[in-house]
């Protein structure tokens, strides 16, 4: 059986494997989600504190028998009840029951600021993660810039890379690009758009290197086999 990857809306994906449903992001917060659009979620994954990546009345309701969250350490004490794990960039965390882990990377702005002149995500306060089941490798970017810790990941060999394509608070559509073309994963996956057009980010790839562009619409979903 292969891994699903589901797009749900703006960054919360749902993964599904054979035995483990899996979230990252999920947030009914500024994302038309709803409650019940989300199961009961064997292990959820949340890459920093803002409003529509963490939903922590909704992590009440869909953690199955107080099922793990694994967050940036300045989110633990925010998170009540079950299992709750801090990563952060570098470190990683092996799951027994899945035969799968799950690294920590970094995740923030070089070039997008408040106006007092702070980055919207500081250096810190998020992370992305790479999960890895078996021999597949998915990274989900978290809100980021295009960082040099990018360079890193051709080495680990994405299969798949869920990489924010908006602008305003994360790369844009060019810087997107590029980053696919420095992580050069087998396949990538525009997400975050915020109204940005993701023809344009397949276009810019898909004629500069081998990764294949998959475009997720709201519900759609991508097998991984």
């Amino acid at each position: 059986m292969g891994i699903t990857i589901r797009l749900l809306a703006h960054a919360s994906f749902q993964i599904k494997t054979a035995d483990q449903n899996i979230y990252i992001d999920p947030s009914t917060n500024h994302t038309g989600l709803k409650k019940d659009d989300f199961a009961p979620a064997d292990l959820i994954l949340v890459t920093h504190g803002h409003a529509d990546h963490f939903d922590n009345k909704l992590l009440k309701k869909i953690r199955k028998l107080g099922s793990p969250v694994i967050a940036p350490p300045n989110l633990k004490k925010d998170i009540k009840g079950g299992i709750v794990w801090d990563l952060s960039p570098g470190q990683f965390m092996k799951m027994v029951t899945s035969e799968g882990t799950i690294w920590a990377t970094e995740a923030y702005n070089v070039k997008r600021f408040r106006p007092n002149g702070e980055p919207f995500h500081p250096k810190g306060f998020g992370v992305g993660f790479l999960v890895k089941f078996g021999e597949k490798r998915i990274y989900h970017a978290g809100d980021t810039d295009l960082i040099p810790e990018m360079e890193k990941l051709e080495e680990v060999e994405v299969d798949v890379a869920l990489l924010p394509s908006g602008d305003t608070y994360t790369m844009d559509i060019n810087e997107a690009a590029e980053a696919a073309l420095i992580i050069k994963p087998k396949i990538a996956i525009p997400m975050h758009l915020k109204g940005a057009d993701p023809a344009m980010f397949k276009e810019k790839v898909e004629s500069q290197s081998d990764t294949k562009v998959v475009i997720l619409g709201e519900g759609e979903e991508y097998t991984l086999e």
